[in-house]
């Protein structure tokens, strides 16, 4: 199994730990196939001596302190408490030492600080709350803060924004490791996006935009149906019924990018979906996802997933998957 550790600090915040719980922690081997044993052995561990008060209302005493890091192979921080700027230097070791010997590290919302506290994020792009954004920027002047996204995958080293971005980042973690159709089940079995558009900044505290009528939902889901054919911004915004420089502006506000980079994102997950489930030539899957070709899926698909398109079917298609839809070009 893939161990999963989770240190947690006195004060870590009860909602972002069980982001991290909802999504790694149950047997999800009856709804996705993937047997038990090549899921998820995630353990607690006391990022300092316990008893641990979790927020206000609850207490933890974790069996395992940081030594248990020593046989992880992926660490999730959990939050510190508001404000804390000292912590434990044997956390701090043995997160470094574990990041040393190979483990995947990563962190929700304010974890980035610890993150940061051990070294792990110097010269790195990292992303934490949007109201510490700042704080994190003023302590540690050698990371690279991000400001607008939900989170940031840096290879070995992931951080995450504020509370609820720390379910996007496990279900990344989920589509890193099984494939974006295990990310949906286990996102629709939690009753949340697959992949939410945007960033935080979109939660930053602002004026509100004058949507245009047909609204979001409407404007975004036309140009899903119209990934397998050049879409330009002309023909989207009449199909929002505004005016181009309108709907770009409106578009940037909503969803926190650009409809250009948007489009692209869609057609790589659509990508994604025909890679794992269908035997689809490449050239095939590019054709039905608006790249025309192979040669023209293959950059956009390596920028997104970190892989080529024929490595990510080696890796997450039917065979791994136990079966599924076969379609042919």
């Amino acid at each position: 199994m893939h161990t999963v550790a989770v240190p947690v600090t006195e004060g870590t915040p009860m909602f972002e730990l069980s982001t991290v719980l909802e999504v790694l922690a149950p047997d999800r081997s009856a709804t996705t196939g993937v047997p038990r044993e090549d899921w998820y052995d995630v353990r607690l561990v006391a990022g300092e001596p316990g008893p641990l008060r979790l927020d206000r209302w609850a207490v933890v005493d974790p069996p395992d302190g940081p030594e248990a890091l020593a046989v992880a192979d992926t660490v999730v921080v959990a939050p510190p408490r508001d404000g804390r700027v000292d912590f434990p230097g044997e956390l701090l070791d043995a997160l470094r030492a574990a990041h040393a010997r190979g483990a995947r590290i990563a962190s929700v919302c304010t974890g980035a600080f610890v993150l940061a506290a051990a070294g792990l994020l110097d010269g790195r792009p990292a992303i934490t709350h949007w109201s510490a954004v700042d704080e994190l920027a003023r302590r540690h002047p050698r990371v690279d803060v991000q400001r607008t996204v939900l989170y940031v995958d840096d290879g070995d080293v992931l951080t995450s924004a504020g509370s609820a971005a720390g379910l996007d980042l496990c279900l990344h973690l989920v589509r890193r490791d099984h494939g974006s159709r295990v990310a949906g089940i286990v996102a629709r079995h939690s009753v949340v996006p697959p992949h939410r558009e945007g960033g935080q900044a979109q939660y930053v505290p602002t004026a509100v935009p004058n949507l245009p009528a047909p609204g979001v939902a409407a404007s975004l889901d036309w140009a899903r149906g119209q990934l397998d054919r050049p879409v330009g911004v002309e023909e989207w915004a009449r199909a929002a019924g505004t005016s181009p420089r309108t709907f770009a502006r409106w578009f940037r506000d909503t969803t926190g990018t650009t409809p250009g980079r948007w489009l692209a994102r869609e057609r790589v997950r659509r990508a994604q979906e025909l890679l794992e489930a269908t035997d689809l030539s490449v050239e095939s899957v590019a054709g039905r996802c608006g790249f025309g070709t192979a040669a023209g899926l293959r950059r956009p698909f390596l920028r997104e997933v970190g892989t080529t398109p024929q490595e990510y079917r080696r890796t997450f298609g039917r065979a791994r998957q136990g079966g599924g839809a076969s379609s042919t070009a």
